[in-house]
């Protein structure tokens, strides 16, 4: 009977475990693009409808806001219904309110469609599952990160696509008014075609799907019964809930910058759109290697070391990320700030990858579970970022305060360490010799 990977072979599609693997970072990847395609075009949707500060922030946390109710809930499902089927439903109805975004003709039109679109955030918890369950732990941490991390870099991407596609739109005689829509029509069609490929070519563990296999009678890890159980146990764990403030504190931050770094370059060093999109596209485009790094760093960590080694990493990035974070807010010239944003950006992506390093080791009946609240809390973190910014009425000023948070988040980080047995018992086994 098939197992899962402990190698990752990256240039390969033969196995289901690298078929999952490619098929889970492209999902993520057209999610992240659709779900933050709005943001490096906000300039422009500003000046339409009029935009307040207040209204700009309204958008912005309802980009991150429901994600963070079906992020737990799918999580549970994936244990249910399976990683395939999850994803697949997600990417076709997700679609909808692309396509409904970018038909808004008014601030409370956009506001829900902005909102409904939150919920594609989710796809992250599934593309976790399910390197999760097809890697074993000698590698799932590098796997996890590398699927999310490439995941990730369709932020950065739509950072410096959609200016791009927008000024081509342009050029071709297309009204702005209209330009902006049409470019929106792109992530969502994106969405639907790589939504039919996920359920031509996965399947949900190494044995294969789910549902045959429970008929078969088949003993699972990761498809227990799920839903409500799943959740239970997964909330029973107070490691998952001092990861769930760190990841807000790593991920979270990682979303509002998204959200609004566009903003920033324009307004404090009046950059070009295109400038700004470029300068802010830079910060995920991090996602390409950095995220993957803090995987197989801490994957290294743990083969040298123990679980705890995983932990003592996360510690050190999330002081890292502070730091930088605290840096970028008092930057006064446009390249000092760039500097400072790509090294607690580096610090950042690490981190998230750290996080979900730990994420298979934190209870293994409940991954469904584990995984979802954890992921939620990334939202939440960007979700408390908006509101900061809404109450500060500064972006400036919400990015200094926000670094003094996240390195006082590093305390919950350590926090995490696990017993002597606890350790004990998820020690890797000497390399397989050949």
């Amino acid at each position: 009977m098939a197992s899962k990977a402990d190698s990752i072979k990256l240039f390969s599609f033969n196995t289901p475990q690298m078929r999952a693997f490619h098929m889970a970072w492209l999902a993520f990847f057209a999610c992240f693009f659709a779900w933050f395609a709005c943001a490096p075009l906000m300039p422009v949707i500003k000046g339409e409808f009029g935009l307040t500060v207040g209204q700009i922030a309204n958008i912005n946390i309802a980009a991150v806001a429901i994600t963070i109710a079906v992020r737990m809930v799918i999580g549970p499902l994936c244990d249910r219904i399976g990683p395939r089927r999850a994803h697949t439903g997600l990417l076709l109805l997700g679609a909808i309110p692309v396509f409904g975004v970018a038909a808004s003709q008014s601030y409370e039109s956009f506001l829900f469609f902005r909102l409904l679109i939150g919920a594609i955030g989710a796809s992250f918890v599934v593309t976790q599952y399910h390197t999760s369950v097809m890697f074993g732990p000698r590698v799932v941490g590098t796997a996890n990160a590398a699927a999310a991390g490439w995941g990730n870099a369709g932020g950065g991407a739509t950072q410096a696509i959609m200016p791009l596609l927008l000024s081509a739109l342009l050029m071709l005689g297309v009204s702005e008014t209209m330009g902006w829509r049409v470019a929106l029509v792109v992530p969502g069609v994106l969405m639907i075609v790589i939504g039919l490929l996920y359920y031509r070519f996965t399947q949900d563990c190494p044995q294969g799907n789910y549902a045959e296999l429970r008929a078969a009678g088949v003993a699972i890890e990761g498809g227990k019964k799920g839903g409500w159980d799943s959740f239970k146990l997964a909330a029973s764990n107070y490691r998952v809930w001092l990861l769930f403030i760190t990841y807000g504190a790593c991920f979270g931050i990682e979303l509002f910058i998204h959200n609004v770094a566009a903003v920033y370059y324009v307004d404090k060093f009046q950059l070009s759109l295109a400038q700004a999109g470029m300068a802010a596209g830079s910060f995920g485009l991090l996602a390409l290697f950095a995220r993957a790094l803090g995987g197989w760093i801490s994957d290294k960590a743990a083969r040298r070391g123990t679980l705890n080694s995983r932990v003592n990493l996360l510690f050190v990035l999330m002081l890292g990320e502070g730091a930088g974070l605290i840096l970028f807010s008092h930057a006064d010239q446009v390249v000092f700030a760039v500097i400072a944003m790509l090294a607690f950006g580096l610090c950042t992506h690490m981190a998230c990858g750290a996080t979900y390093a730990l994420v298979p080791f934190i209870d293994k009946r409940a991954l469904g579970g584990v995984t979802g609240i954890i992921g939620a809390g990334g939202n939440v973190g960007a979700v408390a970022a908006g509101f900061l910014m809404k109450g500060m009425g500064s972006i400036e000023q919400t990015l200094s305060i926000l670094g003094f948070f996240v390195a006082a988040s590093a305390l919950c980080a350590i926090a995490v360490r696990f017993s002597a047995s606890a350790a004990a018992e998820h020690a890797l086994p000497p390399a397989a010799t050949v």
